[in-house]
């Protein structure tokens, strides 16, 4: 069931993204943003996977940052689709 007023991204960066801090930076800036469920974890080929779910602007914010990241790491690429909300995410969190 879709939610009214929610949107999902789901986002796939590329660069040097693992080990430099990726994941719980992008923790901190969904919960500093506020009003996103979802997660991020890192994947086999070294990319790392966002799935985000909240209001438009909140979405927005958070695709924002992770085309830039934290400082210690290099965004090459990010890959970005959107999805049904449906309300089934977590309060963001590593997955």
């Amino acid at each position: 069931m879709e939610q009214a007023g929610l949107i999902r991204a789901h986002l796939f960066v590329s660069g040097r993204v693992q080990g430099v801090g990726f994941r719980y930076s992008t923790v901190g800036a969904a919960r500093t943003i506020g009003g996103l469920s979802g997660w991020v974890r890192n994947l086999d080929d070294g990319r790392v996977e966002v799935l985000a779910q909240g209001p438009r602007d909140a979405v927005d914010q958070l695709i924002a940052w992770c085309r830039r990241g934290p400082p210690s790491a290099r965004v090459d690429a990010l890959e970005q689709s959107w999805e049904a909300a449906d309300g089934a995410l977590p309060p963001f969190e590593i997955g």
